[in-house]
């Protein structure tokens, strides 16, 4: 997952510090956002569009999807809210 380390143009794929990964576009702009620990994702991660506007938050348990996932729009309007667990969607509203 963390094998690249930077796009051609010399800009950072991602960073990690203090078990907090961001991962980037090759504009500079932040692609994804949040707990990494134990080399997966945890937590509650936001994951943006590359103009910067917030496309989605999501939780993760042992790597998977697990919890409410919220995605948005580009009005900013929700455009969708779904539960998983365990990496399986159990409800779509």
């Amino acid at each position: 997952m963390l094998e690249k380390k930077k796009y051609a143009n010399g800009q950072e794929v991602y960073t990690y510090d203090k078990n907090k990964l961001t991962y980037y576009f090759k504009n500079g702009k932040i692609k994804a956002e949040g707990p990494f620990e134990n080399n997966q994702m945890e937590g509650e991660w936001r994951f943006y569009r590359e103009s910067g506007q917030l496309w989605q938050i999501g939780n993760f348990q042992n790597g998977k999807k697990h919890g409410t996932w919220i995605r948005f729009n580009k009005d900013d309007q929700q455009e969708y809210n779904e539960e998983f667990k365990d990496g399986k969607l159990i409800k779509a509203k």
